[in-house]
């Protein structure tokens, strides 16, 4: 069996520290908490569960944070979490088996990080992430913020994940990470103008995040698959400025880059619902149900488009369009996932009156 070293950054985290070591250090071998300037109780807290508590001069720079907790790993592997990120008991039980049966010639084990959930549990966003990964390969950490590891070598995707429950955000932090890098005129990856492109939009800052999203997409490098989220978040970001053919032109510039996903063609199929053209808008929700899940991406994937959305929005389309059993139907495929649903479950009264 394989050892392994727990490694995390800290600060002002005594709402939800102990809840995530909780659900993890039974698992590891060695816990290994670097505080960042806590001025709450996270430091006793984490004295609670491991006398291996390190103090870092917070310099801005995250990926320097994380490179500093794992200088601290004595085992072979390291597992890194936030302290707002769980293991539920599920992926307890396969993170058990994984640690039994792990081939020491593995160098890094990719899991799910499953980074948001809506009232009836249903995972919002899932992307994959390196997260066990062997210690004496030294892998370094990229980036101001949005880091990632650098890794290569022997690879693994399991299926555990990791669930982050948040209870706060900073809205603004790393906008303003980025903001300095600027102001510093430091140079702009492709991978930086789409996170940059990202904190500008959820800052309802839309123009700003379009140009960002546009000079990702154009530069040659960078990951083709931010390049196809930097087109649906361009499309949002359009949508929000009430520019409905840039919209539709940005959702479908993404297909240049791959085969077109759900988040796309259940965005396309709302833009023609909006303008009540129920049977194109029918077609393209369709082809979002049909898209299959891929449990090999690294990227962002939001279930929803596959799942209950474009259902839940078929039930209108068919409604409209005068097929009620089409529309019950797909009503019953979304009430699957949100069986409370207020919408899903007015449908249903609606649908079996009317077919009565």
């Amino acid at each position: 069996m394989v050892s392994i070293s727990l490694c995390m950054i800290v600060k002002n985290e005594e709402a939800v520290l102990a809840r995530c070591l909780e659900s993890v250090c039974d698992l590891v071998d060695e816990v290994n908490i670097v505080d960042t300037g806590s001025t709450d109780q996270t430091v006793a807290i984490a004295r609670r569960y491991t006398d291996r508590v390190f103090f870092y001069e917070w310099t801005g720079n995250f990926a320097a944070a994380r490179s500093a907790s794992f200088s601290y790993a004595t085992k072979e592997y390291i597992l890194y979490m936030d302290a707002d990120d769980v293991i539920l008991e599920e992926d307890r039980h396969k993170f058990k088996k994984l640690k039994e049966m792990l081939d020491p010639a593995v160098d890094s084990v990719s899991m799910f990080y499953n980074a948001g959930e809506d009232s009836f549990g249903n995972v919002t966003l899932r992307y994959r992430r390196n997260r066990l990964i062997k210690r004496s390969r030294d892998f370094q950490w990229k980036g101001d913020c949005h880091n990632y590891l650098e890794v290569t070598g022997l690879i693994v995707n399991s299926d555990i994940a990791i669930t982050h429950r948040k209870i706060k955000h900073s809205v603004s932090r790393n906008l303003n990470i980025y903001k300095m890098k600027l102001e510093r005129g430091d140079p702009f990856t492709a991978r930086d103008y789409f996170y940059y492109g990202n904190e500008l939009k959820d800052n309802r800052h839309y123009a700003e995040a379009i140009e960002s999203y546009k000079r990702n997409i154009e530069l040659n490098t960078g990951w083709v698959e931010d390049k196809i989220n930097a087109c649906i978040n361009m499309a949002d970001c359009y949508r929000y400025l009430n520019d409905q053919d840039n919209e539709l032109t940005a959702l479908f510039q993404s297909f240049r880059f791959d085969s077109p996903r759900p988040e796309a063609l259940s965005r396309i199929g709302d833009q023609f619902k909006r303008r009540q053209v129920y049977r194109t808008a029918a077609y393209w929700y369709e082809q979002a149900i049909r898209t299959p899940e891929n449990n090999t991406q690294w990227s962002f994937s939001y279930p929803a488009y596959r799942t209950w959305y474009p259902n839940l929005q078929l039930c209108v389309c068919y409604y409209y369009l005068g097929d009620l059993d089409a529309a019950y139907r797909h009503n019953e495929e979304a009430r699957k996932y949100r069986p409370q649903d207020p919408h899903v479950l007015h449908n249903k009264q609606l649908l079996e009156a009317k077919r009565a």
